[in-house]
């Protein structure tokens, strides 16, 4: 078993809010991370998946192809948009690194099982400083 990462980088917005709070609650919860107007991040998503080495090609994924599953399915759904309002698969959920690592997770894991090899992480970098691993259930 083998293991190998993709890094894609996207920037996009956010903010941390609950819509049955008010105004007041959400700042003292999620500090500026509740602004009403919004804030962004340039995020690098590390994406790893493991199996074995094909002996053909030497390759455990073809590297252009798992390029193009994150690029297709996430980085392009999430690059310059508003997490909150634009994107399909954060709809209706708490924008937070952590929720967005998950969802990624969820959606990459069977794309790359039709490829014979396994997701094992997703690494979502929020800041320079900060950043969420998810492994799956």
């Amino acid at each position: 078993m083998i293991y190998i990462t993709r890094r894609e980088r996207f920037n996009a917005a956010h903010k941390l809010h609950r819509e049955d709070w008010s105004l007041e609650q959400n700042e003292a919860v999620f500090g500026n991370c509740s602004n009403p107007n919004w804030h962004g991040h340039n995020y690098d998503l590390y994406v790893t998946v493991k199996g074995d080495i094909n002996p053909t090609t030497g390759f455990v994924i073809d590297l252009k192809d798992m390029k193009d599953i994150i690029v297709t399915h996430i980085t392009s759904k999430l690059d310059h948009r508003n997490i909150n309002l634009d994107v399909d698969f954060m709809q209706g959920k708490m924008a937070s690194t952590e929720i967005i690592a998950i969802e990624i997770f969820k959606i990459l894991a069977p794309l790359f099982e039709a490829h014979q090899v396994t997701l094992h992480a997703i690494r979502l970098h929020e800041t320079e400083n900060n950043y969420v691993e998810y492994f799956g259930d």
